[in-house]
């Protein structure tokens, strides 16, 4: 059973820059699908992104492209997000979740694997 645990996030301004880790651990994480999701107060949990099992192709939701950038490192069985131009509706608990398929991640809010999440807020 994989166990994955996120750590970086805090309070940060607006236009300000986070970088979340997520460390995975028991089991292949190379094998696996994985990916960045958040939940703002009162609303869904949505996806942010997710990355192939190599960490060669990564795929972003609309709101994070240009600004967010997801990558892994399946030595140190680690996964990131470095946030930038951070805006306060950034706002939300951010998780990482992993899978063995794509579909799961880019379809559903249904991962086999979640961390326990990690804060942000974005202050105006």
């Amino acid at each position: 059973q994989v166990q994955l645990v996120e750590s970086g996030g805090g309070l940060v301004q607006a236009g300000g820059s986070l970088r979340l880790s997520c460390a995975a651990s028991g089991g292949a994480f190379s094998s696996l699908i994985a990916g960045w999701f958040r939940q703002a107060p009162g609303k869904e949990r949505e996806l942010v992104a997710f990355l192939t099992r190599s960490g060669d192709s990564a795929n972003y939701a609309d709101f994070a492209k240009g600004r967010f950038t997801a990558s892994r490192d399946n030595a140190e069985n680690t996964l990131y997000l470095q946030m930038n131009s951070l805006k306060p509706e950034d706002t939300a608990v951010y998780y990482c979740a992993a899978d063995p398929y794509t579909i799961v991640l880019a379809t559903t809010v249904r991962p086999d694997h979640w961390g326990q999440g990690t804060p942000v807020t974005v202050s105006s």
